[in-house]
């Protein structure tokens, strides 16, 4: 039996009526949301029914149909105030979170983009003014672009990744920015057609600029990205140094140190393996490299949470100088 509100409308008075008064909103094949804001009557149904999803009483598209049903009608409160709007927020937060929980399955990953939850992200989150749904809205397409080529074909078919990129870049809120960079990452490594997108972008320009921003993961972050794709894809490497990676490298090395200086480190040894120019990028005396590499090692040894960083930097002195005295020797003959 349904209950009846003063204006005549019928709700549900079990959580199949709930979960289809929601899917009948909500259903990524009826088109668009409806534009008029959810009533309160309504708003208190669909509060209930997530928290009959926290308790693990739906399957799991049901789950994700109920989420999606509230992620799409996000509208203007009845109510006003800064009180009603943080309730509204943190019912949107909720479930982005256990739609994240859910696609950590590869299955509910790939019923999520056929559901149409991923274009809902891409064309309505990861602008939203609120930067608590930005990032999770980032974190989520990240978790189900992770291994799925096919999910990632979709993404970037529907212009993911530059958003992405752009918010990696300029967000004013580092944790989206550290989630959009991940997001990115998820796109384009191991991706052919992601890594030509990232390419077209100017997306080693991102991470150069990632590498120099204050917030710590994002520097790390950008730093190992950049070293998985320079081993992956070595073709790269001409491609980086002639923006200047190496100049831009070194000077990472010289700001406060951190734990990104071992990222840093392993991408120069990477690059001046197989490129001429890197290494020569490297000798150039207006860096001081070798100077600056000799003391680090000095600073490093003995201390065993920097021995991979110390390994590194020896290595990358050794590929850059031991031969370097001979073979200006050999030139001046």
């Amino acid at each position: 039996m349904a209950e009846e509100n003063r204006e005549g409308r019928r709700y549900p008075q079990n959580l199949q009526g709930l979960l289809q008064l929601a899917v009948d909103a909500g259903s990524a094949s009826d088109g668009p949301a409806p534009v008029e804001p959810m009533s309160e009557e309504r708003k208190v149904w669909l509060q209930q029914a997530l928290a009959e999803v926290g308790r693990g009483q739906m399957n799991e598209v049901e789950q994700m149909k109920q989420c999606l049903a509230v992620l799409r009608q996000e509208g203007p409160s009845e109510r006003d105030g800064e009180d009603r709007e943080e309730e509204d927020n943190n019912e949107l937060e909720t479930a982005f979170e256990i739609l994240s929980d859910l696609c950590e399955n590869l299955d509910n990953a790939r019923d999520l983009m056929v559901l149409g939850g991923l274009d809902l992200c891409v064309s309505k989150y990861l602008c939203h003014d609120q930067s608590g749904l930005r990032w999770r809205a980032a974190d989520l397409i990240a978790s189900c672009a992770q291994n799925m080529p096919q999910v990632q074909v979709h993404l970037l078919g529907i212009g993911a990744l530059l958003k992405l990129l752009k918010l990696a870049e300029s967000d004013p809120h580092p944790t989206v920015r550290v989630k959009a960079l991940f997001a990115v990452s998820c796109l384009v490594r191991e991706q052919e057609a992601g890594l030509k997108a990232f390419l077209s972008h100017d997306g080693f320009s991102v991470l150069m600029r990632g590498m120099q921003a204050e917030n710590e993961k994002l520097r790390t972050k950008s730093a190992f990205l950049l070293l998985n794709l320079l081993t992956s894809r070595p073709e790269q490497k001409d491609t980086v140094v002639s923006m200047g990676m190496v100049q831009q490298l070194v000077s990472v090395l010289r700001t406060p140190h951190s734990p990104v200086h071992e990222h840093v480190l392993a991408a120069l040894c990477c690059l001046v393996e197989d490129c001429q120019q890197a290494l020569t990028d490297c000798r150039n005396p207006s860096l001081d490299l070798e100077e600056f590499l000799r003391q680090r090692s000095r600073e490093l040894k003995g201390k065993e949470e920097s021995e991979e960083e110390l390994e590194f930097c020896e290595r990358l002195r050794a590929l850059c100088f031991q031969g370097q005295q001979s073979e200006d020797n050999g030139m001046d003959r």
